[in-house]
């Protein structure tokens, strides 16, 4: 019996020893699921400013077609190129609605397009030409793959140009004239967000100018009158500030 109780005296102390470190045991801890990773998306919605720089080249056709008051046939003058550099600003705004991105812009330039040719009509006499500004007016339709926007635009274009006449060789001139012209154009750019609210992109612009009958004034009468083709081609770097967050966060 002393054995019995002996042995049911041991039993209960390992069972309450074995109760007292359950009981101390610390409850399992509550671990928090981590938050859902959020991927950046590039929104272009937007007021931006931005300057560029490139080369443009302008192909110029003269004609005479007479004098003041006294019309003649059509007589080709000959072409020529003029070319050079340009810089400038643009100012526009942008928003986007799912990858598609609308905007409007309005560009202005500086530029030195200049070329020459000898006239086929008047021997000995040059014809020069000269572009020192023009200045675009479009809207714009692209597609955006986050931070890359490639993008078509259209719309007016303005250039002014400045013609002038002499002799061959000697520098002189002898008759000049300048003008606004209008007309349209298209074009087709890439730009790439490169950080927040900043862009850098690549453009090519075709401006449309048809032709224009310009008047040369000259020291002394007949007034020659010179119908003049032109075109517009350029090709410019632009960088590019936005105003505005420049990301959405999206699961």
């Amino acid at each position: 019996m002393k054995k019995i109780a002996l042995a049911t005296t041991v039993l209960s102390m390992l069972f309450a020893a074995g109760a007292a470190s359950a009981a101390d045991l610390a409850a399992r801890p509550y671990t928090k699921a981590p938050p859902p990773v959020l991927a950046p998306i590039y929104n272009w919605t937007g007021f931006y400013i931005g300057v560029n720089g490139g080369y443009g080249t302008s192909h110029k056709c003269w004609d005479n077609v007479g004098f003041v008051g006294v019309p003649l046939v059509a007589l080709s003058e000959g072409c020529h190129d003029s070319d050079g550099g340009t810089v400038g600003g643009q100012i526009g705004y942008r928003w986007q609605a799912s990858n598609w991105v609308f905007g409007l812009e309005a560009q202005g330039n500086w530029a030195d397009f200049s070329g020459s040719n000898n006239s086929l009509v008047f021997p000995g006499l040059y014809n020069r030409t000269r572009i020192d500004a023009f200045g675009f007016f479009t809207g714009q339709i692209g597609y955006s793959w986050n931070n890359a926007l490639l993008y078509v635009k259209g719309g007016a274009a303005a250039v002014h140009d400045k013609y002038t006449s002499g002799p061959i060789g000697t520098g002189l001139v002898t008759a000049s004239a300048d003008e606004t012209r209008w007309g349209g154009v298209v074009g087709v750019g890439f730009e790439y967000g490169f950080a927040p609210n900043w862009s850098f992109g690549v453009e090519y612009d075709h401006a449309f100018l048809g032709r224009r009958d310009i008047t040369l004034n000259q020291v002394v009468a007949p007034f020659p009158v010179e119908s003049i083709r032109q075109d517009l081609d350029v090709v410019t770097a632009r960088i590019n500030y936005r105003f505005g967050g420049p990301v959405v966060a999206k699961y």
